[in-house]
């Protein structure tokens, strides 16, 4: 079994800006958020000494994924494999800036791919596909995976075998967790939270 989670929101995330690997540190809202996914796996996991918590390094991901483990006292271990999406020349751009300079991105699902010096969708999947494969098979595979929203979305679509068209269509919340078992993929919503003020 996995639990794949999304970090909680950055700064960056809050200012509509493209990310990808570049640095942003968790609001106070992303801080709430990481500790509420690590509400919800304490109340779903009982044995946590059994569940092995990885996660992508890059900040936003390790933060949510510390607060995860402290939740259910787990060391994190980390894996370049998570990384989110390079974005290239966007990186640090503002969304709508980008969007403004080339038009036809607004009707592309596939734009992120498109960023110049960035990644491509197969990229990402070769990289994600060969981290899971390397797991232990279920039901022996109990691991806690914190990523990003498009590494995440095609890491259940290499578990779900799904086509390029249904990868895209997933959603990427910062407020659940996938369950991805026995070939199922279920979302868990965490309890709701608010912007700490």
């Amino acid at each position: 079994m996995i639990y794949l989670c999304r970090h909680g929101q950055t700064f960056h995330n809050r200012e509509g800006r493209l990310q990808g690997q570049t640095e942003s540190d968790l609001t106070p809202l992303g801080r709430a958020q990481a500790a509420a996914m690590g509400e919800l796996l304490a109340s779903l996991i009982e044995d946590p000494a059994e569940w092995r918590i990885v996660a992508s390094p890059l900040r936003r991901a390790r933060n949510t994924a510390e607060a995860i483990g402290a939740a259910l006292s787990l060391p994190v271990a980390f894996d370049d494999r998570l990384l989110e999406i390079n974005v290239g020349d966007w990186s640090g751009r503002l969304r709508d800036e980008v969007r403004a300079e080339t038009p036809a991105l607004l009707d592309d699902p596939d734009w992120a791919f498109r960023a110049p010096g960035g990644e491509t969708y197969d990229d990402i999947m070769v990289r994600v596909s060969a981290w899971l494969a390397e797991q232990a098979p279920e039901p022996e595979r109990k691991l806690i995976v914190v990523s990003h929203g498009i590494a995440g979305r095609l890491l259940r679509g290499a578990y779900g075998g799904l086509t390029r068209a249904e990868v895209m269509a997933q959603d990427v919340p910062q407020d659940a967790i996938f369950r991805l078992h026995a070939g199922q993929m279920q979302r868990l919503a965490c309890a709701p939270v608010t912007e700490p003020v």
